[in-house]
């Protein structure tokens, strides 16, 4: 692993109780021995409880904060989480278009834990057009993967199906979590052309999930920002996510957060 590397472009929502959004992707890169530079899409009024409130931040300013970090600081990988309505997804297609080099992970953010709307209807339309071309690594769960495939997604089998209908809409990868499909055990699915990979373990009986999905995405994100193979990025941020989730410290009367920063106390 290069430690010239790293770098990760987080462009995403702000999460105020610090769980999800890009609060959570920072400690994840953080804790995973990466840099994390932002472009904020909206700050969020919201705790463990839910969503009460979404402010968006102006199209021209968040691609002028992708811009100001990449034109100087630079990024090895970028992360997209919550991106709100059809003019900020096609303001990221045309990013990652400029910076076509850099690996994009992309989480199809649409539905906070809580039951919040964070992707305007419409906006999922352009998801599926502009940015699932786009992306290195895809991140779906299985109702994303309904939306973005109109496939029901109720098995394991159904993840498999909705993500190789994914890969034929452009994703270079994709991996199809399971953490939304019924059983005592969770599956996640990496696919690509050449093959998939399975990430299986026992599921976690808590209420503490908040920010899962924001930070496995990250967490693969800055594996490849740090040169790893996808399979070898993918292995790492599951068993950091799976962890995280069984550490979390109960915070919270609802969907509680992650302990993000286990692996730094385990260094000491």
């Amino acid at each position: 692993m290069s430690q010239n590397k790293g770098r990760v472009l987080i462009i995403a929502g702000s999460d105020s109780g610090g769980g999800a959004g890009i609060q959570a992707d920072i400690k994840a890169v953080t804790a995973l021995g990466g840099y994390a530079a932002t472009a904020i899409t909206a700050v969020t009024v919201q705790n463990t409880l839910g969503v009460t409130g979404v402010h968006p931040i102006p199209v021209a300013i968040v691609a002028a904060q992708a811009r100001a970090v990449l034109d100087d600081i630079g990024a090895d990988a970028i992360k997209t989480g919550m991106l709100g309505d059809v003019a900020m997804v096609e303001a990221v297609a045309a990013l990652l278009d400029s910076a076509h080099d850099v690996p994009a992970v992309i989480d199809p953010v649409m539905v906070a834990k809580g039951g919040a709307s964070l992707l305007a209807a419409e906006a999922v339309a352009a998801v599926r057009t502009l940015l699932i071309p786009r992306a290195g690594l895809l991140t779906p769960n299985a109702p994303e993967a309904e939306a973005l495939t109109g496939l029901p997604v109720a098995t394991t089998d159904d993840l498999r199906r909705a993500g190789e209908a994914l890969l034929k809409l452009g994703a270079r990868a994709v991996l199809m979590k399971g953490g939304h499909v019924d059983g005592a055990r969770v599956v996640d699915v990496l696919m690509t052309a050449d093959g998939e990979t399975s990430f299986e373990g026992e599921r976690i009986d808590t209420r503490h999930t908040h920010g899962t999905g924001c930070t496995l995405a990250s967490a693969c994100a800055v594996g490849l920002a740090q040169g790893m193979g996808l399979t070898e990025a993918v292995a790492r941020a599951w068993a950091y996510v799976n962890e995280a989730i069984r550490r979390a410290p109960g915070f919270g009367a609802g969907h509680g957060p992650l302990d993000h920063g286990w692996p730094l106390r385990e260094k000491r």
